[in-house]
């Protein structure tokens, strides 16, 4: 059996995934990342208590065939574009570098709705950078994934997203079917779908095609 490896498994989408992980018949092992010790335990599951900027010095704690980041944050949380950029292009890239440089052949990533280097908006632009800059790590296989708006149980509040829900419950059929807002047990369930494929290259997912998992 593989052995799978999360980071960002407190958030949204990693906190359903880890779950997933833990019951697949495909990972003997499964190495979550964190900044402090989750209450989980399971016999698959290895705990790695690590400061994510300085990633590489734990390098012979990793050892994982799928590498899968849920790593994410947002401006009202980061509060300047600096932190927002370390959490979500700097962590990422650093994950996918120091994993495939003891093996890794698989990395899914979670990016967003717009992810464009190219974009306006600072925060698909970082996103696109980052899908961009890990595209040339030389992973065999890279499967990016593209959620709108997130649906599910969050810890902490956010009020622009908590309108935004109210308003797609009410409205939410007016609303383009790439835009719509998707629960995030959907893309966690997609990224194990398309891991267990061991599809060759790089590999694009709208959120308009996740809502069928």
């Amino acid at each position: 059996m593989k052995t799978a490896l999360i980071a960002g498994a407190t958030g949204l989408i990693g906190k359903q995934l880890l779950q997933l992980l833990l019951n697949s018949d495909r990972y003997g092992k499964v190495i979550a990342l964190v900044r402090q010790e989750l209450p989980e335990q399971h016999p698959k599951l290895q705990q790695v208590v690590i400061d994510f900027g300085k990633l590489s010095e734990r390098a012979s704690a990793l050892g994982a065939d799928d590498v899968f980041c849920c790593l994410g944050t947002t401006m009202a949380k980061a509060k300047t574009k600096e932190n927002f950029y370390q959490v979500d292009f700097y962590y990422p890239l650093l994950l996918a570098k120091t994993n495939f440089a003891v093996g890794a052949k698989q990395y899914l990533l979670v990016s967003a709705l717009g992810a464009d280097q190219d974009s306006k908006i600072y925060y698909n632009q970082v996103k696109g950078e980052v899908e961009e800059a890990i595209g040339k790590v030389g992973y065999q296989s890279l499967h990016i994934f593209r959620p709108s708006l997130l649906l599910g149980p969050r810890t902490e509040a956010r009020s622009g997203e908590d309108a935004a829900k109210f308003i797609y419950k009410f409205f939410g059929f007016l609303i383009p079917a790439k835009y719509k807002a998707i629960d995030s047990a959907k893309v966690a369930r997609g990224m194990l779908h398309f891991a267990s494929l061991d599809q060759s290259g790089t590999h694009i997912h709208e959120s308009k095609d996740l809502q069928y998992y």
